[in-house]
């Protein structure tokens, strides 16, 4: 295939995840911006392939993992459930992470093959685009595990820290520099070795400190790296699909972040730097014992639905774990014929990824029309008789607003405490994610509903 041939259909598929990108910013067209990307990616994949030209055993060996990894990818698809999502997207990035490592050590080790000059004698251009690629993968890889692990609850969600953490990470950020320098002018072997050791290390120490109120922007931030290393390895190889496709998950993934930084009233670069919520306070537990709580059934909270005139419904990561969205909307079914007005206040950060409330939704078929964002909702609690709180802990706690000792304070959060009356479905009196406990819990207007999320919206539905 000639080379304006192989660049129009590099362009054909960038123009496609551009479309995805596209569709994916509404639930509406999700479905076809999906479309796109999978097209797109078709392309670009069997060009790159046909483009080889060299039908010998290291083609039948491409092929080979391919269907392997495809397979894999399918399999996965189809089995995993909503609830695991998040965790899925961070095991995902680390492959992708881990692939331009591989890519960038394959370009170093053979700098002929790739038309980069010989060992010992790489261009600087091409040796630091490599080098830089390299890092960014290693650091995407080991963060994307560590998220991975935390989401998984195979490590805890707490932030992790140490004395003298911010020293350490920028006296490696100033190794992983040197390194580089270093590397450009004696193209050492090991030195490579090295830079790729510490950029593992530094993708460890940014992640652990970073507490699970913070985790969505996390999800957001590694996503950005991963596009990053794949358009360092790019301009490396000289792959404009590569270029294209990195630039816009890299670009795309840290304006996402920024805004959802900017939406929780943080500073990106103490989320990212820092590990927000480090503090001593998110890892005690307040004395429950002094303070009343009520509690309820669902005959309680059907009679004060019934008698509502507008609810307002306030899901959560405990919605997802009780997979409640189909017995959620059948619930709001019920109140719609009885006349009650109902929306859906969707926090920023609600759930373990960007959007995790509203797939969940859209996987119920709620009407798009009904979902609100927070800024779009947060005046009508005042004038709501009921908010019904389905499994969100963080994104509903009042301390945000009081406390400033309280690791989550100054984030923006649903002001449900101003709702006439708030239902609460949880468990159990347990804190949530960033490990602090709900004051909502205890407030006069709120009535706990302790039970499985889904029993409870499915008992409810029945008592109305």
């Amino acid at each position: 295939m000639s080379a304006n041939l192989l660049a129009i259909f590099y362009l054909i598929s960038g123009v496609l995840f551009i479309l995805a990108l596209r569709g994916l910013s509404s639930p509406e067209t999700s479905r076809q911006g999906n479309f796109f990307a999978i097209i797109g990616m078709a392309i670009a994949i069997g060009v790159t392939i046909i483009s080889i030209g060299n039908f010998s055993t290291g083609f039948i060996f491409l092929l080979i993992f391919l269907i392997i990894g495809g397979s894999i990818g399918a399999f996965i698809a189809f089995k995993i459930p909503m609830t695991a999502m998040p965790e899925l997207v961070a095991g995902f990035h680390s492959l992708v992470g881990l692939a331009a490592v591989f890519v960038a050590i394959s370009a170093f080790l053979n700098p002929d093959v790739f038309n980069l000059g010989s060992p010992g004698k790489i261009k600087i251009a091409s040796l630091i685009e490599m080098s830089l690629g390299a890092a960014i993968g290693a650091i995407t890889f080991t963060g994307s595990i560590i998220a991975f692990l935390k989401l998984r609850g195979l490590m805890s969600g707490s932030p992790i820290t140490f004395t003298g953490q911010h020293l350490l990470n920028l006296a490696l950020g100033i190794i992983i520099v040197g390194l580089i320098i270093y590397l450009c002018n004696t193209q050492q072997e090991y030195l490579y070795w090295s830079l790729i050791a510490v950029s593992f290390l530094v993708g460890i120490l940014l992640i652990i400190p970073i507490g699970g109120a913070d985790m969505p922007v996390v999800i957001s931030m590694l996503n950005s790296y991963s596009g990053w290393a794949a358009a360092g390895i790019g301009f490396t190889l000289e792959n404009s699909a590569l270029i294209i496709t990195g630039a816009l998950v890299g670009s795309s993934g840290a304006i996402l972040s920024y805004i959802m930084c900017k939406g929780m009233n943080r500073s990106f670069f103490n989320v990212i730097l820092g590990g927000w919520g480090a503090t001593e306070e998110s890892s005690k537990s307040i004395s429950k014992e002094q303070k009343p709580v009520k509690s309820g059934n669902a005959d309680d909270a059907a009679f004060l639905m019934k008698n509502a005139s507008s609810v307002i419904i306030v899901p959560g990561y405990g919605m997802a774990v009780a997979q409640a969205q189909h017995a959620l909307r059948e619930m709001v079914d019920t109140l719609k014929k009885n006349g009650v007005k109902v929306s859906y206040a969707i926090h920023p950060v609600a759930g373990r990824m960007p959007g995790h409330m509203n797939v969940l939704l859209a996987e119920a078929n709620v009407p798009y029309d009904e979902v609100f964002e927070l800024e779009d909702i947060n005046n009508d609690f005042a004038n709501c008789d009921v908010a019904y709180v389905i499994g969100a802990n963080d994104v509903t706690n009042p301390v945000a607003k009081t406390d400033p000792q309280s690791p989550i304070y100054g984030m923006p959060i649903l002001d449900v405490e101003k709702s006439k009356s708030v239902l609460f479905v949880k468990r159990s009196l347990s804190p949530g994610y960033a490990g602090i406990d709900n004051d909502l819990f205890y407030r006069e207007n709120t009535l706990m509903l302790f039970a499985d999320a889904k029993k409870m919206t499915e008992d409810i539905t029945k008592s109305l």
